[in-house]
């Protein structure tokens, strides 16, 4: 385990157990440089704790990139509670939790995460104050997808050459609450949308509101189509997929897209522009940071459409030097990580 922290430069990791409520919880700290850790708490069922733990490590990873590159004067840290089968008392578990939270003394600041509710982050808020997006607090996923929106345009600018969604035709793929509200936005640009989804309801939906045509989840690679944007869990891009691809963007939502770094340069040599998954979906990591420090809505909305600006800086470096976006953005952040 300490070889496997080394490859990712982490920090620490901290294991919880509550026999009483039955949780099993994991936080990863990656990098406290710039301030205190921050990341969401995902709530899932793994396999093994070796696989929770490969997962909190690689998510708080990118949380400290994310926050480099988003200005925040935040760590990298990610939190995983290992779902199992029957829970007796939900709010309880997450109570818990919230103690684990408050033992490490501020080190760590939990969030909303695949898995878990702004409910479930009141729970949390009982026994600590290190917590945000509660339901006062507020859900991040418009401003995620606010954020993800300002980055296909910076991708279609530079890769489609249009300043207009209109007629741009995108894949979605992940109708979750981020991935909807990005189809929403998507619609209201004209963009014409393919989109697919485990949950066959969410996929008529969008049939029925937005007019988006429905794709079986195995076609969603191999479908033709202008940008294709990975909203659901990571792992969208991988050494079997990459190859099915029939786009000329990857520009989504979805944490840790890439499967391995590689990928990044191979998407380069397919002529495929990346939009890098940590820089484009910071939207909610800056709902969650400010909203936490009193910055004003309006505030944080003005921070979340930079994102366009930085990726249009990371497409222009990448150009200019050769390099993949995905490497550049990595360089950028490491630079301001680690001098």
């Amino acid at each position: 385990m300490f070889a496997a922290m080394r490859s990712e430069r982490m920090e620490a990791l901290h294991l919880f157990s509550d026999p009483a409520t039955g949780l099993e919880a994991v936080v990863a700290i990656h990098n406290t440089k710039l301030g205190p850790a921050l990341g969401g708490c995902r709530y899932l069922a793994y396999n093994t704790l070796d696989d929770a733990l490969a997962d909190a490590m690689r998510l708080a990873r990118g949380m400290s990139y994310k926050a480099a590159l988003a200005g925040l004067a935040q760590g990298g840290g990610k939190a995983v509670i290992l779902r199992h089968p029957h829970v007796a008392d939900r709010a309880a578990l997450f109570e818990a939790f919230g103690r684990f939270i408050e033992s490490l003394r501020g080190g760590y600041i939990t969030a909303m995460d695949s898995g878990t509710s702004s409910a479930d982050m009141d729970c949390i808020a009982q026994q600590t104050a290190h917590v945000t997006s509660t339901t006062h607090a507020g859900d991040p996923s418009p401003h995620t997808a606010l954020g993800v929106l300002a980055g296909i345009r910076a991708a279609a600018r530079a890769r489609l050459a249009t300043d207009s969604l209109s007629g741009v035709r995108v894949t979605l793929q992940g109708l979750g609450n981020v991935g909807y509200a990005l189809a929403e936005l998507l619609q209201a640009e004209g963009a014409e949308l393919l989109v697919a989804d485990l949950d066959h309801g969410k996929v008529r939906l969008a049939e029925q509101e937005l007019g988006a045509q429905p794709l079986a989840l195995e076609a969603v690679y191999e479908t033709p189509c202008d940008l294709f944007a990975p909203c659901g869990l990571g792992g969208a891009i991988n050494q079997r997929s990459i190859g099915q691809l029939r786009c000329a963007v990857v520009a989504g939502a979805a944490n840790n897209q890439l499967v391995e770094a590689e990928l990044g340069e191979q998407l380069m040599a397919r002529d495929i522009l990346y939009a890098p998954d940590y820089v484009i979906n910071a939207g909610g990591l800056l709902h969650v940071a400010l909203t936490h420090a009193g910055v004003s809505a309006g505030d944080i909305a003005g921070r979340v459409k930079g994102i366009g600006e930085r990726l249009d800086s990371i497409f222009a470096q990448s150009r200019a030097e050769g390099l993949s976006p995905a490497e550049v953005a990595d360089r950028q952040a490491e630079q301001i990580l680690y001098g």
